[in-house]
């Protein structure tokens, strides 16, 4: 996982590309649904970070361990944070503001304009970026261990899955930023208007059972099928598409996605068919190519139509892109 993880972050910066150490004691403890657990209690001191919540600015630090069991003192309310991860958009929708992001992985999202004042630390992350921003909290999808005790000795750094489930991710986010009933609210109304989609999507000629797959190309001719990242999160949720059998193989064994031969396909391709569309020109050309090809045009999806060609940018995993996404979907299927 930690070397799926790694390639899948590179692959999403080539996309854009292309297109608190402090002191804490024992309390209560709470355990999120991504993994990461909290213990909060009264400092004995004022001298913890800013407080943006009501309760002030004297609520100091709290233990929390991340999905990767490392624990770590973090401030009770975050101020200056460094989210170095491809999910930006989890933070703009529960309107939390980093001070330092991947910029280039942000620079071709739907919310690239709601981010243009914030400072890019770079891909691969720059240490002396991020010691200059002074953060007093570092979320990082990296999961290299070397990378992690580096940033770490700058400010309390956490391991954040960005692979998780968007109910996951906005749970853990809503724990670590003291944002809880913002981050309930945002799910709530997210998964209702998600069961509507779904409820007019199968009134206007969706099958219950019917299957779906993404494929999406990277420059040197590389064909990928997505599972547990990007739009599948969306397409194989309660009341939606099914996996085929090989893509649920790669599900079970945890992958983001996994490189396939352009014959592969045949065994993948269900019963509506996504691709993604690149940005880089060679991307392009191979993507052309493949939906040219024999193989193709024997695929069932495509003798029925059932093609649908997304931009790259607009299947993010993340909650900003997720959220409009329930509108861009019917207007697909409806080929609209």
């Amino acid at each position: 996982m930690k070397k799926t993880k790694s390639i899948w972050i590179a692959l999403a910066i080539l996309v854009m590309l292309s297109t608190a150490v402090l002191g804490c004691s024992s309390g209560n403890t709470n355990t999120n649904q991504a993994g990461g657990t909290s213990t909060t209690e009264k400092p004995e001191s004022t001298n913890g970070a800013a407080s943006n919540t009501d309760q002030g600015a004297d609520q100091g630090v709290r233990s929390y361990t991340d999905y990767k069991n490392h624990t770590v003192n973090i401030p009770v309310a975050p101020q200056r944070v460094v989210f170095a991860g491809e999910t930006t958009g989890d933070l703009v929708e529960l309107g939390i503001n980093p001070v330092g992001i991947f910029g280039d992985t942000v620079s071709r999202t739907l919310y690239a304009d709601k981010l243009a004042s914030v400072e890019d630390v770079g891909f691969p992350i720059s240490l002396e970026k991020v010691l200059s921003l002074n953060p007093d909290l570092i979320l990082v999808a990296d999961t290299d261990e070397a990378a992690y005790e580096k940033l770490a000795q700058i400010a309390p750094t956490i391991m954040f899955n960005t692979f998780g489930t968007l109910d996951d991710r906005i749970t853990e986010l809503g724990d670590i930023f003291g944002k809880e009933q913002e981050a309930s609210q945002w799910l709530a109304n997210y998964n209702t208007q998600v069961a509507e989609m779904w409820k007019q999507l199968h009134a206007a000629g969706v099958k219950p059972g019917e299957t779906a797959s993404v494929f999406t190309y990277y420059p040197g001719n590389r064909l990928f099928v997505m599972a547990i990242a990007g739009l599948p999160q969306l397409l194989y949720g309660e009341d939606g598409f099914k996996p085929t059998a090989g893509i649920q193989e790669i599900l079970d064994a945890n992958e983001g996605f996994r490189q396939i031969s352009p014959e592969a396909i045949q065994e993948l391709a269900g019963d509506r068919i996504f691709i993604l569309d690149p940005v880089a020109e060679e991307a392009k050309k191979s993507t052309e190519s493949l939906m040219s090809s024999s193989v193709w045009e024997t695929l069932p999806a495509v003798k029925k139509g059932h093609v649908y060609r997304l931009e790259i940018e607009k299947s993010n995993a993340d909650a900003y892109t997720r959220r409009e996404m329930l509108q861009e979907l019917p207007k697909l299927l409806n080929n609209k």
